[in-house]
């Protein structure tokens, strides 16, 4: 899939909630004026299928939304065996302005779960820069019954932000996954991120520093 960005006022409500990025007490300067671009390099996984991944970018470039079609994990009853995990690889291209460098400050996920008595389900993020050996994850665990709206949130301590290299082309990757387990129950259970619209939506939140002046 190329990238491309995908505008709604679902996503434009999302950007509203999107953090400062500049934290109390801390060195961070205001995102920079212009404006940044982020293209999806590939998508790969069950849960983004061809076409059913798009990436917007929000106004004032503290954060940027991932927006799936068809992400929904699922176990019981008439499920296919393999349904129970699904998964999406994003790698991002993120064309930056000159003299600033990003981290992600948090990550914000949403959805809705059914999950049986005695079933569970996580979601788990990891994100990593390419050719860095630091690799952040994040798990969230939720137990049946459950019939209900979910949300996750990653927050990262500002003293651990990972920033992209400055001056050089790193590409970002975000792998995602949701994974139902059966457990005791009966019938049928399933996670999925979406939202009222029945897109799936999950905000990223930047965090900006000025690169060192060469």
């Amino acid at each position: 899939m190329t990238g491309g960005l995908l505008a709604s006022g679902a996503i434009a409500a999302l950007f509203a909630a999107a953090i400062p990025a500049q934290g109390a007490g801390s060195s961070f300067d205001d995102p920079p004026p212009d404006k940044i671009v982020i293209n999806v390099a590939t998508v790969n996984g069950s849960g983004c299928p061809a076409g059913t991944a798009a990436v917007a970018v929000s106004g004032d470039n503290t954060a940027f939304t991932v927006t799936y079609s068809d992400y929904l994990a699922q176990v019981g009853g008439n499920s296919d065996p393999t349904a129970f995990r699904k998964n999406c690889q994003l790698n991002l291209k993120v064309h930056v302005p000159a003299g600033f460098t990003y981290a992600i400050a948090s990550a914000d996920y949403r959805g809705f779960a059914s999950l049986q008595r005695g079933a569970s389900a996580i979601q788990r993020a990891s994100y990593y820069f390419q050719g860095s050996s630091s690799t952040a994850f994040r798990t969230h665990t939720y137990n049946g019954p459950l019939n209900d709206n979910w949300q996750a949130t990653d927050i990262t301590d500002w003293a651990q932000l990972v920033y992209a290299p400055c001056g050089v082309q790193r590409n970002f990757n975000i792998n995602t996954e949701l994974r139902v387990n059966a457990g005791t129950s009966t019938g049928t259970s399933f996670m999925a991120m979406d939202s009222t619209d029945g897109d799936i939506n999950t905000v990223y939140h930047l965090a900006w520093q000025r690169c060192p002046a060469k």
